[in-house]
């Protein structure tokens, strides 16, 4: 994604750099379209290749997740609720403070969860919980439930692959450009959607 190459970067600067991705992708908004998926998958896999241990890996990227959703959720509770109930101010207004309270109230709890498997939306989803006035400990706990199955699930897929298949190392490239796809899937479905909603 975004022309990054994810093995070279894993293999270039391996444990600190999956870190710096994951809270950078879970908390901050410049981190929206980084590769977490493929990026942890990637790092699964070279760690069936001895390049890195997979437990440290594994420990590393679930606080980097549990961390950077914790930042989003502060960024929008602390920021959120000023730059909303500006009129006009990027075309945004109150109205958007009141949906996002709703919605969570509602959905919260299943939402952090499964934002953790959609690129772009995991991004966002913490900022709107905090915009949105979502307690704080309903907020860690699923968080961490998301981010547990997410930052432990993925790196794990790319071990098993690549201590399974013979000369996997072969394969990395293509099945990561596929996982990238996958990835793109929801977040353009949901937009498709939002469009026929909206017409």
């Amino acid at each position: 994604m975004l022309g990054i190459d994810i093995v070279s970067i894993v293999r270039t600067f391996g444990y600190i750099g999956v870190a710096a991705i994951v809270f950078t992708e879970s908390g901050l908004l410049i981190g929206a379209f980084f590769p977490g998926d493929s990026l942890l998958f990637t790092a699964g896999f070279l760690a069936s290749q001895n390049q890195l241990h997979i437990i440290p890996l594994i420990f590393i990227a679930f606080i980097a997740a549990v961390l950077g959703d914790n930042v989003g959720y502060w960024l929008g509770k602390r920021f959120g609720p000023s730059v909303f109930t500006r009129n006009n101010h990027l075309l945004l207004d109150q109205a958007h403070i009141a949906r996002a309270e709703r919605y969570y109230e509602e959905h919260g709890p299943v939402t952090i969860v499964l934002a953790r498997f959609m690129p772009v939306i995991r991004t966002i989803a913490p900022v709107l919980a905090g915009v949105g006035s979502m307690k704080w400990r309903i907020f860690f706990t699923y968080n961490i439930v998301g981010a547990l199955l997410w930052a432990v699930g993925v790196p794990l897929i790319g071990f098993w692959l690549g201590s399974s298949v013979p000369n996997a190392d072969k394969y990395i490239i293509p099945i990561v450009i596929v996982i990238m796809g996958l990835s793109a899937v929801p977040p353009f479905y949901r937009y498709i959607q939002s469009r026929r909603t909206k017409i």
